[in-house]
């Protein structure tokens, strides 16, 4: 398990590594921030002073290699528009995307596990087909147009929730989290729900597969002979067995909702890192940009990471492939 872990650690270092080489210099070549941030009446002279005061003087590979050092003891760069550290401004905005996110997910995994499931034992019914056909729509619709249709459904139309913005918050150790309040979950509802619509289609496609395939087993036919009850033959050697993939898409999915709910926190005004991401790209603040990227890189990382450790609890293989390095 040692050796497990440590390579994966090592491969996790070489790809932050690699990601903030090409992150940085793919940001930094493009525009020119100083555009945004002076008034168009500056002087020349006032034009080098800032230019100079942000380091853009600076030959590109000597600013990497000053934000690689910074980056070591904490430092990703300061915000050209807000004058705060670009980490401490990602990390105000996390508890709402992680608020959103980790909801979003729960929700997939309550709706979409037990449905798959449900369609996997059916496997070849209308009902399961009528599933299974659903989940393709819901899989497929874009996350904007979801979020547009919900809003005009349920704020618009029927008035039964806000259009926008997170809601009232309660502070615990320090941290605010709307779902602890009543008008916090109803500011979360729709957000939540149109992030969560395509994960619970993949949710269903995934343990409907797996079920459909593992109830022809051996192992499941032979505990149907010891008559084992049904329940438990559901509970102990199916769902048990398609566990993996599920574990493998819902870490996956994890990261790829923090990177990517942009859209849905753009469309609901959410105050999560997706909108500060948009406003950044808008303003061209270079060090909030990079910071968003390394940061969504290491929670894939970790994410991964710990996905990986899972494999090891779930699937004794990993352990073998191990012992026989």
């Amino acid at each position: 398990m040692t050796l497990f872990i440590t390579q994966r650690m090592l491969q996790s270092i070489a790809v932050l590594l690699a990601v903030s080489v090409a992150v940085f210099l793919a940001v930094y070549a493009v525009g020119n921030p100083v555009d945004l941030l002076i008034s168009p009446e500056a002087t020349q002279l006032e034009r080098e002073q800032m230019i100079a005061r942000l380091g853009l003087d600076r030959p590109i590979w000597a600013q990497y290699l000053t934000f690689l050092g910074n980056a070591l003891n904490g430092d990703l760069g300061t915000s050209f528009v807000h004058g705060q550290p670009a980490l401490s401004l990602i990390l105000s905005r996390m508890p709402a995307t992680f608020e959103l996110v980790v909801c979003a997910l729960a929700l997939a995994s309550i709706v979409g596990i037990p449905i798959g499931l449900w369609v996997g034992l059916n496997d070849g019914s209308i009902a399961s087909r009528m599933v299974m056909t659903g989940s393709i729509l819901g899989y497929s619709i874009p996350s904007f147009w979801k979020g547009m249709v919900l809003i005009l459904l349920l704020a618009v139309w029927l008035n039964w929730l806000p259009a926008s913005g997170r809601g009232e918050t309660v502070e615990v150790l320090g941290v605010p989290f709307s779902f602890l309040t009543l008008d916090g979950l109803r500011h979360m509802a729709m957000p939540v729900v149109n992030l969560a619509i395509p994960n619970i289609a993949l949710l269903i496609r995934l343990t409907a597969a797996g079920a459909s395939e593992a109830v022809h087993q051996d192992y499941v036919k032979f505990a149907r002979a010891k008559g084992v009850r049904r329940q438990t033959i559901v509970r102990r050697h199916i769902l048990r067995n398609i566990l993996i993939p599920i574990v493998t898409v819902l870490g996956v999915e994890f990261g790829s909702l923090i990177a990517f709910s942009t859209i849905t926190e753009t469309v609901f005004a959410w105050p999560g890192m997706g909108k500060l991401l948009i406003t950044s790209i808008y303003q061209l603040d270079r060090p909030v940009v990079v910071a968003y990227v390394m940061v969504v890189t290491f929670i894939f990382v970790t994410v991964n990471l710990l996905v990986d450790f899972a494999y090891a609890v779930l699937d004794p293989r990993v352990k073998l492939v191990e012992r026989m390095s």
